[in-house]
């Protein structure tokens, strides 16, 4: 069984554009998460998939697998899957091309359901939330898992209601963070990207309820804390002053 890592690397982001070439150190930001990637135990290939040129140029030439994939993918599903077509794998895992300093060893742990589970279709993170403030933050996805650890739900909302304390949600329940790096059967990620969005995904804006909707089965592993990831130009700060502080501590 072959297990392959893809790194969507979409290069036209709203919030920072050029995301993926942003220096973080003296390496572009795609370069860092390659890196992370390939200490991952058990993979059989890592990939970068870019819609463009630039991104393409820097990681072939510093040696690393890159594909050029359409410009015109509605999610990073739909690039991951066009990838596969050509790589070939029997797992995919998807790594954001946000995460620079993701651990492989959290990789390696959402990978493990689907060896061990032969009728489980994909796999993904989530921990815990550490503030009433983040439960409430829609930007937080929140996760309901059922006795297997499988996802029932995901949503912007506070979900489940604490209904008879409103507000008071940390200690009420185990309330999940989810973390959107995801592992797929290659014939469910096939399938995924062949399905049109539906109604619930729409609304929330969560791509992974298409899977729910259709039955798609997905474990939930849970980690502690989460990497810093990059969406905006002070994530990008934020990021360089992390990496200078790590430089000088080894």
């Amino acid at each position: 069984m072959t297990i392959s890592v893809i790194i969507p690397a979409r290069y036209a982001s709203s919030r920072l554009p050029g995301k993926p070439l942003a220096l973080i150190g003296d390496k572009p930001m795609i370069l860092h998460v390659v890196n992370q990637a390939l200490q991952v135990r058990g993979v059989s290939s890592v990939w970068v998939a870019t819609d463009h040129a630039a991104v393409f140029s820097v990681v072939q030439k510093a040696g690393f697998n890159v594909i050029m994939t359409r410009e015109d993918h509605q999610s990073g599903t739909d690039r991951l899957s066009e990838a596969n077509d050509i790589i070939g794998a029997d797992i995919v895992v998807n790594i954001q091309g946000d995460e620079p300093f993701i651990d492989p060893v959290t990789i390696e742990n959402a990978i493990a359901p689907l060896l061990a589970n032969s009728d489980l279709d994909m796999s993904t993170l989530a921990t815990n939330f550490r503030s009433n403030e983040e439960i409430e933050n829609p930007n937080f996805p929140k996760v309901i898992i059922d006795s297997r650890s499988r996802a029932l739900y995901f949503s912007r909302s506070v979900v489940p209601f604490h209904r008879d304390k409103p507000s008071e949600w940390l200690g009420a329940y185990p309330y999940l963070r989810h973390i959107g790096l995801y592992v797929y059967r290659a014939e469910i990620l096939k399938k995924l990207s062949a399905l049109e969005p539906v109604p619930l995904e729409l609304t929330e804006k969560l791509e992974q309820l298409r899977a729910l909707y259709h039955g798609i089965s997905i474990g939930v592993v849970q980690t502690d804390g989460v990497a810093l990831s990059v969406d905006t130009p002070d994530d990008l700060e934020l990021a360089r002053t992390y990496y200078q502080s790590k430089q000088k501590s080894q």
